[in-house]
């Protein structure tokens, strides 16, 4: 399957589940990312969800972590002339609706990518290796590129991941982990 065929069927196959589907894969999510070994975390970078595509919430994932650290700090991004910056959260921060239906901050502390130690990464579709179909934009994989090593970059998906996609490319970053209802999906 390639990245387009993967971006078609999940999208539309992710628009088909209820509420209450939903609801109940989410609450998985959350008991399998409870289960993650992770190490100290200063800087959570997640995306805020377009709801009208059903995309995935990180707000159950992030009050997880902020129990655990109160110290953390949530990054969201922005786009700016095709690159993601990265803007520190909090009650100060307006956020509107971009020209794509994305919810971004358009004031905020911004920070580098150096200093972000987990990103939760929105995607459509994952495969068995690790790679993400996203919205073909290719901002994270961008933003990605400019992270730590240790980087820590977890997808969020409904479904299970596919067998490996055919148009993978070497510029694509792959995932570190990926949890679904049904597993944790660790890559190398």
């Amino acid at each position: 399957m390639t990245k387009q065929e993967a971006r078609n069927v999940m999208k539309e196959k992710r628009l088909s589940l209820t509420v209450g589907e939903r609801n109940r894969m989410d609450d998985l999510i959350l008991i399998h990312f409870q289960q993650l070994s992770l190490p100290d975390l200063f800087y959570v970078h997640t995306y805020l969800a377009i709801k009208e595509n059903n995309e995935i919430e990180t707000d159950h994932l992030l009050h997880y972590l902020e129990f655990r650290n109160p110290e953390i700090k949530i990054v969201i991004p922005r786009v700016e002339q095709d690159e993601l910056v990265h803007v520190e959260y909090d009650e100060t921060v307006e956020v509107v609706t971009n020209k794509w239906g994305i919810p971004e901050p358009v004031n905020g502390q911004t920070v580098s990518e150096k200093e972000i130690d987990l990103v939760f990464v929105p995607l459509l579709a994952f495969d068995e290796n690790g790679c993400r179909v996203g919205y073909g934009k290719g901002y994270y994989d961008r933003f990605l590129r400019n992270c730590r090593a240790d980087v820590l970059k977890i997808g969020l998906s409904y479904f299970d991941a596919l067998s490996p996609l055919s148009d993978s490319k070497d510029f694509d970053i792959p995932l570190t982990h990926c949890i679904t209802p049904h597993r944790i999906y660790e890559f190398g």
